[in-house]
């Protein structure tokens, strides 16, 4: 086959959503290999049960809590989720996306989960979605790269690694998840939230719906919170776009009147 139908063939595989090349079988990394169970006559000898063994189960969420709130610094909260190994999602993630922006910002910008974008650069909305946001965010004369705390954005995510096929998260790994968040905005301390997406109001306000709840300001986590349309529902429904400009003016608004 010649370069260009070589090539043909490959973007034909991306758009599926095969973009990871590792080893000529699929690995189902979320398989746990069994155990070979011992002899019953060998189990017998040695007094112990032939039946299954009952696996404890582990909780995830409380071990999250205890991790979180140790954390005395974003440093510390970043190296205690990268060590964190009770969710599934880490390991079928390149990195594990902590935050992008300036800490001291005003605004903290809070959305869903990492794309493959995010997954390989270790960054949250860094692909077309990102690109949309870091042009909605200049309109008003901000952005994540501008040192001054006044002017510039601090951007997580409600999870740090990427869900399989950009899935919706669970309610588990949501709630798994949320100590390592809500210790995240108190470090960071800003003065507005905004909720980027349904599945960040659902973390953070317990309502999905972000149709009938954009535009409106409420609290989440101790701090005023705007939900709005995730720049990558935007990029599927232009006509969207004029609901996320009044969006970007009521923040713009709040931020200048210092209410």
């Amino acid at each position: 086959m010649d370069h260009y139908a070589l090539r043909a063939l490959l973007e034909w595989q991306v758009e599926l959503g095969a973009t990871e090349a590792i080893c000529e079988a699929p690995i189902n990394r979320y398989e746990i290999p069994d155990k070979p169970p011992k002899p019953a006559a060998e189990a017998a000898a040695k007094g112990e049960a032939t039946g299954p063994v009952p696996v404890q189960k582990v909780d995830a969420s409380g071990i999250a809590r205890a991790d979180a709130a140790k954390a005395g610094s974003l440093e510390a909260l970043a190296e205690a989720i990268a060590a964190f190994d009770h969710c599934d999602l880490k390991r079928g993630a390149r990195n594990t996306v902590f935050s992008d922006g300036n800490p001291a910002a005003r605004v903290m910008i809070v959305g869903e989960a990492p794309g493959r974008d995010e997954d390989m650069q270790g960054k949250p909305f860094v692909g077309r979605a990102g690109q949309l946001l870091d042009r909605m965010l200049d309109a008003i004369g901000m952005g994540r790269a501008d040192p001054d705390a006044l002017q510039s954005v601090y951007i997580t995510n409600i999870l740090p690694w990427r869900p399989p096929q950009n899935r919706d998260p669970t309610p588990e790994e949501i709630g798994m998840m949320l100590p390592f968040v809500a210790r995240h905005v108190q470090l960071a301390d800003p003065d507005v939230l905004v909720l980027m997406g349904n599945i960040s109001c659902l973390a953070l306000l317990g309502r999905k719906g972000i149709t009938r709840l954009r535009g409106t300001w409420t609290e989440a986590l101790g701090k005023p919170a705007l939900p709005m349309f995730h720049p990558a529902y935007l990029l599927r429904n232009s006509h969207a776009k004029r609901d996320a400009w009044h969006d970007l003016l009521m923040l713009q608004h709040r931020l200048r009147s210092g209410e």
